[in-house]
């Protein structure tokens, strides 16, 4: 799904020297590379704050501690995403609040959340799926209405532009109170092993993100807040400070390898290509497709047969999840998520697919659809 050999390979001499770079001075925890890398991210960003972490999972629960929220306080997310984003509300004893989703951007249903809205609701986790952005000017409408937290899972969007109705500009995850972001191996900007950070424009907050993801300590061995261990090191800052003076190279690249696909297979009618989002640029996390009428196993063992991957993300919604089983949802109750769970198809999409590749992985989809 991803090739990082050969994008290594493009990027090799650098990769190479910022590691070495860091080894040579062993200063591998918040060493000169994490602060150098952290302050390219907020100038690329447009953000006042970014605050390095051990990965995006860590990023969405210190986050929520930041913010101060107690047991039994209500989180609004979606069932179509990965786990991490309802299993750090359940750990921090919160109560996971989940709704549907739009059915063209499978991002988080607006309408839902409204409906969704109680007086223990704290805060909404709206997450950029894929590589699209939330519309966040109506998100950050209906917090204010509602006095509510934003944190934007921006996990699969970064470097995605959202456009705001007087045609402003502003980067995917600096729009609500908070950003997260993973920098997992596969993502769009990943690293070498795991990473992960927050982004914030509030000065108190930026102050209180940076206390609690080392240990809660103010001042060395002066502990005034319960932390946790999450910290980026400094070989991985060195990797993704490199990857990041690409990061719009490599959106350029997988859009292109969207367009490749779009037109392949754009009015199949056993196929739905993704929906692009007049306020949000698409930075194509995943391509993925809404399949009609077809074997999605049969179409994935062809692929494979073929050497071409393909998966489903996601094959099993939040609500019906084994460890999250709650009396308040059952089957039926998200049609769209559920829908999609059992439908959607992600091809393979990365930064070094070329025209030989794309054509090879599009005429094996309609080998298998015509037949």
């Amino acid at each position: 799904m991803v090739d990082l050999q050969r994008q290594y390979h493009h990027i090799k001499p650098e990769i190479d020297n910022g590691i070495q770079d860091v080894i040579d001075s062993c200063a591998f925890i918040n060493g000169p590379a994490v602060r150098s890398f952290q302050e390219e991210l907020e100038k690329y960003l447009g953000a006042k704050h970014v605050i390095p972490c051990g990965n995006g999972t860590d990023a969405l629960q210190v986050s929520m501690m930041a913010l101060g929220l107690q047991p039994g306080d209500e989180v609004i997310t979606t069932s179509f995403t990965f786990i991490a984003t309802a299993e750090v509300i359940a750990l921090l004893k919160l109560i996971p609040v989940l709704v549907d989703v739009d059915p063209d951007t499978f991002n988080i249903d607006l309408e839902a959340i409204e409906r969704a809205i109680t007086p223990k609701t704290k805060a909404i986790v709206p997450v950029h799926l894929f590589g699209q952005c939330v519309p966040m000017e109506e998100i950050m409408e209906i917090a204010k209405k509602h006095n509510l937290y934003v944190i934007e899972d921006n996990c699969q969007a970064i470097g995605a532009d959202y456009i705001f109705k007087d045609g402003s500009v502003t980067k995917a995850g600096t729009v609500g109170h908070i950003g997260c972001t993973s920098f997992f191996p596969s993502k769009n900007l990943g690293c070498y092993g795991d990473g992960g950070a927050i982004f914030t424009n509030d000065d108190e907050l930026a102050k209180q993100l940076r206390v609690i993801v080392n240990h809660g300590m103010t001042v060395r061995y002066y502990h005034d807040y319960i932390g946790v261990n999450s910290r980026l090191d400094s070989i991985q800052a060195a990797v993704l400070k490199v990857k990041l003076r690409r990061l719009d190279d490599y959106a350029a690249k997988r859009r292109a390898a969207a367009d490749y696909y779009d037109n392949a297979f754009a009015g199949h009618p056993n196929l739905k290509i993704p929906v692009r989002y007049s306020q949000s640029t698409h930075v194509f996390h995943q391509y993925t497709l809404v399949t009609k009428d077809v074997d999605r196993k049969g179409l994935i063992d062809h692929l494979a047969s073929k050497e071409i991957p393909a998966m489903v993300y996601y094959p099993v919604p939040l609500h019906m999840q084994k460890a999250y089983i709650d009396p308040r949802y059952k089957r039926g109750d998200f049609p769209v998520t559920e829908f999609l769970s059992e439908h959607v198809i992600s091809l393979p999409m990365h930064t070094e697919l070329d025209e030989e590749q794309l054509e090879y992985i599009t005429t094996s989809v309609h080998e298998f659809l015509n037949r």
